[in-house]
């Protein structure tokens, strides 16, 4: 479905990308997996649009998607859930779930609303109250579920484990199983590898700009490498 190929990215005199590949297939769930500065954001941000690599390509389900404007990539089907949640506090719940649907032209939005509210029960009940006050782990579920109203093909999630209690993450994973029961391929990014390893089929581990090592989920669970620099195993 996605492919990246040879991606370089710069920030000024900053070689933060350097050389990165990946793939991810259709109906997968695949993880990027690294410290904070390794990358990973970055990756997801060039995939949007957002940043434009200086070298490589990108391909989505075999177009070429570098030079495409973000509000078109999110047309064709990838959407990004952000790091930090990136709600609007001033919104009711209600309101923040709608302004996903915004590019949207069916008939399905109801019943996708009430596919959200089944994953997130929580949202529901608290549908009416504005995005600011609503907890942190509250505020994840619902920027998770703001991008599902997107309707993505491709989903790609930053860091949302990111400051969530262990009992939160086992929540909103157990969400995302549910999503990827549903059909939709997601694109994980984590430093929480052992929450990423739980659901992800296939991982890249990186490093300032590089990744260092990839492999199928029992080959990055074993790997001495992964279990030391993330803390795994």
């Amino acid at each position: 479905m996605l492919e990246v190929k040879d991606l370089h990215v710069y920030y000024g005199g900053i070689h933060a990308l350097q050389g990165i590949s990946i793939s991810v297939p259709e109906g997968s769930v695949v993880t990027l997996l690294g410290a904070n500065g390794a990358g990973k954001t970055t990756t997801l941000r060039t995939i949007m649009g957002l940043v434009r690599p200086r070298v490589g390509e990108i391909t989505y389900r075999g177009r070429p998607i570098v030079g495409l404007r973000p509000s078109r990539i999110v047309r064709l089907g990838i959407v990004m859930c952000p790091e930090g949640r990136r709600i609007f506090p001033d919104l009711t719940v209600w309101e923040n779930l709608l302004m996903g649907c915004y590019a949207r032209t069916d008939t399905e939005i109801e019943r996708d609303l009430e596919w959200v509210f089944s994953l997130f029960p929580r949202l529901k009940e608290r549908r009416r109250q504005a995005g600011g006050t609503l907890s942190g782990g509250e505020q994840q579920m619902l920027a998770v579920a703001r991008a599902l109203m997107a309707k993505p093909t491709l989903l790609l999630l930053d860091e949302p484990s990111l400051g969530l209690a262990p009992v939160l993450i086992t929540e909103l994973y157990n969400a995302f199983r549910q999503i990827h029961q549903e059909g939709r391929t997601i694109l994980l990014v984590e430093q929480n590898a052992r929450a990423a390893l739980s659901i992800a089929e296939y991982g890249y581990v990186l490093e300032t700009g590089r990744i260092v090592t990839e492999g199928p989920k029992d080959e990055l669970v074993s790997s001495d490498l992964v279990k030391a620099y993330l803390g795994i195993g």
